[in-house]
């Protein structure tokens, strides 16, 4: 079994722009449209790396990366933060909250895969 990706996006464009680019790449990959709903998904998936936007109804993506880092065997998983947000001050909250890196929308898919194959060793 390969690497396996948690994406979590409100925009159901964007998750399906990820499902096609990440399958493609051979990662096996499970979707989520906001934080509550992948904090669902977490019982019955576990992702080697979790890719999260951060503006998302119910639960954002800083409340979210909050609460994957309180669950045990979580608090070491890779989790890039995938945004339209760019301003330094967000960062360095999603890097507080315990994000691992940062990546602005829209995409490179090319650089998508590397930053994931850097953070999932």
């Amino acid at each position: 079994m390969g690497i396996k990706i948690l994406a979590v996006d409100d925009s159901r464009t964007i998750r399906d722009m990820l499902a096609l680019v990440l399958g493609e790449a051979g990662y096996s990959v499970q979707t989520a449209e906001d934080g509550q709903d992948a904090l669902d998904t977490l019982d019955g998936f576990e992702p080697d790396v979790i890719i999260s936007d951060i503006n998302m109804p119910r639960l954002d993506g800083f409340g979210f990366v909050q609460a994957v880092r309180r669950i045990d065997r979580y608090r070491a998983t890779p989790i890039l933060v995938l945004t339209t947000e760019s301003a330094p001050e967000l960062k360095a909250w999603a890097r507080a909250a315990g994000a691992t890196g940062w990546i602005v929308k829209p995409f490179d898919a090319q650089k998508l895969i590397r930053a994931i194959q850097m953070v999932a060793g």
